[in-house]
């Protein structure tokens, strides 16, 4: 899978919609992405490329 920066993306099984924000191609959880919780504060987080697809 391509995954781009600006991409919205969602874990395999969660709801969460997330946008690539970086990436660290140096690690194993390369993939940098950021979103907003229900209180409205931005959140990021790392995840592995095979752990997303793209959100609907």
């Amino acid at each position: 899978m391509n995954l781009r920066i600006g991409q919205k993306v969602q874990q395999e099984f969660g709801t969460q919609v997330m946008e690539i924000i970086g990436f660290e191609p140096d690690l194993i959880e390369n993939v940098i992405t950021k979103w907003e919780d229900d209180l409205g504060n931005t959140l990021t987080g790392k995840f592995m490329e095979s752990q997303l697809h793209p959100a609907d």
